[in-house]
């Protein structure tokens, strides 16, 4: 494959008179032409078809999520693509071949450069696009709901922003490994798709969570609680676990301190833990990454799940992509194409 020297990327460019990114306008977003990476030793050279947006990309826009050492700072953390060219040592990845990536940054690009261990085949029967709805999120519940809180089938499980991808996402993983997903939503209209899912649906708008998790569960609680949220409903969180819960922050969209009642903590042998994905080492995402492969994508290919993709925009139109992704209404994942 014969490799151009320049690429297009997406960048955040800092606004006048500011030291850093400010969300209040989309002058921040720049497309800009640059160097084309090129791959290390173990690295992968991807030419990306799709790159999906989260929150985090936003959060790294206003100076609001670090970008981790020795990472790009071109925003996107997932990517799907075809292997343009691979570095030295690396034998699992040829030319050509259709894969998915889960980054540290870069994926707002037409090139990215990853680690050979971050890369996936796509799901069968899967293109680009869905593909790269899908990296990150499926990563995402597979760590932080069946690593880390050792889901077991017949748990039932509370997730926070159910209609977000993430959320959306642990609702279909929860359901199709034989658990009870609960997801929280701020309007009926995404406590229906929530339900549509199959997913039992609260509006934390009109409803009180905590109640109605000890009807839904019969007064068991929840085994298991994905957090976006944190602070703003650490204590409720709490009176929501069951006996010896797992309680996984993910997110602090609810701010950063929250009062704990560690005698109740205590008293229910309860598990809180936080986890971040994004800085964690190659070795280490290429471990969840088998796990999704293994345990994951045959649901997408036999279409037990969905990838839920909810609108596309071109690598050109971020600012765009970014406005829709904030609206209060979107459900599932939107996906810049390249």
């Amino acid at each position: 494959m014969s490799l151009p020297t320049q690429m297009q990327a997406i960048r955040f460019l800092p606004q006048p008179g500011t030291d850093k990114a400010s969300k209040a306008s989309p002058a921040d977003i720049e497309l800009v032409t640059q160097d084309l990476p090129r791959p290390g030793p173990g690295e992968v050279l991807i030419k990306v078809e799709a790159a999906g947006i989260n929150n985090a990309d936003l959060l790294q826009r206003i100076g609001g999520y670090n970008v981790p050492e020795g990472a790009s700072d071109i925003p996107g953390l997932e990517v799907a693509g075809k292997v343009a060219a691979t570095g030295d040592g690396v034998t699992q990845w040829n030319v050509d071949d259709q894969v998915c990536a889960l980054l540290s940054g870069g994926g707002y690009a037409q090139y990215v450069v990853v680690d050979a261990r971050q890369v996936a085949p796509i799901p069968e029967d899967l293109d680009a696009i869905e593909a790269a709805g899908i990296v990150e999120t499926a990563a995402t519940v597979w760590f932080n709901v069946f690593m880390t809180a050792s889901f077991q089938p017949g748990d039932w499980v509370l997730i926070h922003g159910g209609a977000g991808g993430i959320g959306t996402m642990a609702i279909q993983l929860v359901k199709a490994m034989g658990g009870h997903p609960i997801a929280t939503a701020g309007s009926d209209t995404k406590v229906e798709y929530i339900e549509f899912l199959g997913g039992y649906g609260i509006n934390y708008r009109t409803e009180n969570f905590v109640e109605r998790v000890e009807e839904i569960t019969d007064g068991h609680g929840a085994d298991i609680l994905l957090d976006i949220v944190a602070a703003q409903y650490s204590e409720d969180n709490m009176r929501a676990l069951a006996h010896r819960g797992r309680w996984v922050v993910i997110g602090t969209q609810g701010g950063i301190k929250g009062e704990i009642n560690f005698l109740r903590l205590m008293a229910k042998q309860a598990v809180l833990t936080g986890n971040l994905l994004r800085p964690r080492t190659a070795e280490e995402k290429g471990e969840i990454l088998r796990g999704v492969v293994e345990r994951i994508w045959p649901l997408f290919t036999d279409g037990t799940v969905d990838p839920l993709i909810a609108q596309t925009f071109q690598l050109e139109d971020t600012a765009a992509a970014y406005d829709r992704f904030a609206e209060s209404d979107r459900v599932g994942k939107i996906v810049l194409t390249i």
